[in-house]
């Protein structure tokens, strides 16, 4: 028996293809487009560098085509072709001199520049980290809006301008950082997509030995031992001699035996066991978030509906901030997004180029989202925030300073102890899981550091449209809120009494097409209280 557990032990060895580890990504299209330009300036250098090679290359052409002809005739009487003075002078001249310089042209080096630009511009290279972190965010992006392989693969998602698509060596990659993960089911379904483009006759760097070694071990990994032993086989038929090939067919036998004999012993029939291994259904592995299901659906838009009689109850108005002076001769436009919590929406409330000033303010400064710890009150960031962000004070500029005012008198509130406004910018994948903007009883220092109490209320800015994706959703609600540059929503996240309002949970979906921009104003109680008196009902 001991030998047995040994053997086992060492065929385990050869189950699994190398891994490596990496961290994840967190990136800003903001950001992204400064790599365009760096490739850019790289194709420019590639061109004049193959200009070069190609300019040398025409010189030696034509030297070789002149001396072609010269020493085919030279050769057919070489006797009479030296009886000429000049013909013998020239002959010691170009062997002792012009092949040399020849020579001296082949080893020339034409990519000086080129390497020299490649060597300034790798520091800001992406590096298998940022890569993993991108192909993480199309698995997410998969999973959020039900996307197949084959849709994404050939790149057919709503409101693209620039069609794009996976090749099979893409596909592998994908499933090959799935793999890394542990996260067999995404590796399968890239796999699979992969071994398909190549049934397909897709021409690939990557071979199908390669896709099945990686697709077989997560189908095992998944339960299915019989569909891991068919493509262990057929990796089989293409390599015959695939070391960790043979040691997991032999493996997979030995369990299979081995079940065979554990079913013997219990009530189940072969049958049954069968059909209970055939439709056990795969699926994402379950993760911390307990409304994944209802956060991803909001996400694709296929929440709750409000009923006729509540819609009934949601107006659009022209809004003069409770009579204050600047908004009486120009109200400004607001609608009803939801009921309870109320959530409102300002159209046309931030100009196209307020717009430009606040991203041409935060760019520099852009740098990976984070949220407060619970534990500690401190900003740390967080694997559920994919996105950058940037803090700009009203002192920094009268556009900002603008900024926080309208927001003071449009709701009432005192912005002097709001947080600074924060500008966050949202890439494809990018997202913020359901969270509260409220730090909640069991937080009591989460904005202990400030010291302007909890935060009461959040103003945030849409300040470009997004092609696809990216809406704001509230799953506690069903409400699904969606960008649309130049309006802002606001919402309270506390009660007039000070308790927090759980229904205002809330979530930032990934974006699927396209650069979403936002910026948001988190007012705190401090300043508020005769702003906002407090009730005596805890709900109210």
């Amino acid at each position: 028996m001991a030998s047995v557990k040994v053997w086992c032990i060492l065929v385990l060895s050869f189950l699994l293809p190398h891994s490596y580890a990496h961290m994840d990504f967190f990136t800003s299209i903001g950001h992204m487009t400064d790599l365009i330009n760096t490739e850019k300036d790289l194709v420019t250098s590639l061109k004049d560098y193959i200009k070069a090679e190609e300019s040398k290359l025409e010189q030696i052409k034509k030297w070789a085509e002149k001396l072609d002809q010269l020493t085919d005739t030279a050769t057919k009487d070489p006797e009479g072709f030296l009886g000429h003075p000049v013909n013998a002078f020239k002959l010691m001249k170009r062997l002792n001199t012009e092949w040399g310089e020849l020579e001296n042209l082949v080893l020339k080096d034409m990519s000086d520049g080129f390497i020299s630009n490649m060597t300034i511009q790798r520091q800001y290279f992406p590096n298998d980290e940022d890569q993993a972190g991108a192909a993480k965010a199309l698995l997410r992006l998969q999973d959020t809006y039900n996307l197949d392989t084959d849709t994404l693969s050939r790149g057919n998602l709503p409101g693209v301008k620039h069609k794009s698509f996976l090749t099979a060596e893409d596909c592998f990659e994908l499933g090959k950082i799935a793999y890394t993960e542990a996260d067999y089911y995404h590796t399968e379904l890239w796999m699979v997509q992969a071994l398909k483009q190549l049934d397909d006759g897709e021409v690939s760097t990557v071979d199908k030995v390669s896709i099945l070694d990686y697709l077989s071990y997560a189908v095992y990994q998944q339960g299915d031992l019989d569909k891991a032993m068919m493509l262990t086989k057929r990796l089989l038929e293409l390599d015959p001699e695939h070391q960790r090939a043979n040691g997991n067919l032999k493996y997979f036998e030995y369990i299979m035996s081995k079940e065979k004999e554990a079913n013997k012993s219990t009530t189940k029939t072969d049958n049954q066991t069968d059909k209970e291994s055939k439709t056990k259904k795969k699926e994402p592995s379950k993760d911390y978030l307990p409304e994944r299901q209802k956060y991803e659906m909001l996400c694709r838009g296929e929440g709750l509906k409000m009923t006729p009689r509540r819609q009934k109850k949601l107006f659009c108005r022209y809004y003069n901030g409770n009579q204050n002076p600047k908004y009486i001769l120009g109200p400004v436009k607001q609608e009803d997004e939801w009921d309870k919590p109320r959530i409102v929406r300002f159209l046309e409330i931030i100009s196209d180029e307020e717009i430009e000033t606040v991203k041409e303010l935060a760019k520099p400064r852009l740098s990976r989202a984070t949220v407060h710890d619970p534990q500690t009150g401190k900003l740390t960031t967080a694997h559920y925030r994919v996105s950058k962000s940037a803090w700009l004070s009203g002192y920094e500029s009268p556009v900002v300073s603008r900024i926080n005012r309208r927001i003071q008198d449009l709701t009432g509130l005192d912005v002097s102890t709001a947080e600074e406004l924060q500008v966050a910018n949202y890439g494809v994948g990018g997202q913020y899981e359901p969270h509260f903007d409220f730090g909640r009883k069991d937080e009591p220092d989460a904005f202990k550091e400030l010291g302007t109490g909890n935060r009461i209320a959040t103003w945030l800015f849409y300040m470009s449209d997004v092609s696809a994706g990216g809406a704001t959703v509230f799953p506690e609600v069903g409400a699904s809120v969606w960008p649309k540059k130049g309006t802002a929503v606001f919402w309270y996240n506390l009660f007039p009494s000070g308790e927090g309002d759980y229904s205002t949970r809330h979530a930032a979906c990934p974006v699927l097409v396209g650069n979403k921009w936002v910026s948001n104003k988190w007012i705190h109680e401090r300043g508020q209280e005769f702003r906002r008196p407090c009730t005596l009902s805890e709900l109210e």
